[in-house]
């Protein structure tokens, strides 16, 4: 499934993007009063790519780093009821994801005041990232983002490091750790390699042929998709030839893993989203 052909979601670009947080501030002055307090909100993600970068046209979502209040939260509603937007456009929902670092604010640069009272950051390139890095989804953009940044700043001359991002992750996740098994070594391999725009193309394909193989086996087992168990699947269909075969080797292979506990199940909208 094509982002184009993502059903009733929105899809921002830079362009509309703009316009939305331009009415988001206008509507947050209106309800706040003449003296409204100036606000400050961080683009994470998909947002803070489409606003500093031409490789990535588009995104589902808005993830920011929200100040807390009931009177921001009533402009994005405002803004989303005039513009046939979801009520969540603009949220903050990356907060209780991996990806999340209360450190982030310390990581980011401006990118523009709307309005006067929203000033508009985004994450620096190297901690943008290094979240992306840490989400490691094979059915999102994540490593075709990590390498469209990369290729971008190389055209510029202005390369991003291996040392520059390990200090990143050191920063925003004290190490390593955490993240996906084997995502620093493969990191290692893109900086190193010599064609990234051959890298970028077949990244990209290869996301959206997961992502379409992910909605097949969600439509046809509804619910056995988990969060737990997503990249096992994965995995798993890679080594199964046929999408008939994947599908009924996978369904096993979660049957035989069974158990009591039910982990969190992968909604179709969460594969969609990006």
């Amino acid at each position: 499934m094509s982002v184009n052909n993502a059903g009733d979601n929105k899809v921002f670009n830079k362009s509309n993007l703009d316009h939305y947080l331009f009415e988001f501030a206008k509507a947050y002055r209106k309800l706040a009063g003449r003296k409204a307090p100036k606000i400050e909100i961080i683009l994470i993600g998909g947002a803070a790519i489409v606003e500093n970068y031409s490789f990535r046209n588009e995104t589902l979502d808005v993830d920011a780093l929200l100040p807390p209040s009931s009177i921001i939260n009533e402009a994005i509603i405002n803004v989303a009821e005039m513009n046939d937007l979801p009520r969540d456009w603009l949220n903050s929902d990356f907060i209780n994801t991996a990806s999340y670092s209360p450190k982030l604010v310390q990581y980011s640069e401006y990118y523009k005041t709307f309005c006067g009272v929203l000033d508009v950051r985004t994450v620096k390139a190297e901690y943008l990232v290094a979240m992306k890095l840490c989400s490691g989804r094979r059915y999102k953009h994540d490593l075709s983002d990590v390498i469209g940044v990369l290729l971008e700043h190389r055209r510029n001359h202005n390369d991003i490091t291996y040392t520059m991002v390990d200090r990143a992750v050191t920063d925003l996740y004290n190490g390593w750790g955490d993240f996906p098994q084997g995502i620093q070594e493969q990191f290692k391999q893109i900086v190193e390699n010599d064609d990234l725009f051959v890298l970028f193309d077949k990244t990209k394909s290869g996301e959206a042929s997961t992502k379409e193989f992910l909605l097949a086996f969600e439509q046809k087992y509804p619910g056995v998709l988990k969060s737990e168990n997503v990249n096992d699947v994965i995995s798993a269909a890679d080594n199964t030839p046929s999408v008939r075969e994947k599908l009924e080797a996978l369904r096993a292979k979660n049957s035989a893993d069974g158990s009591d506990k039910k982990p969190p199940t992968v909604k179709k909208s969460e594969i969609v989203q990006e």
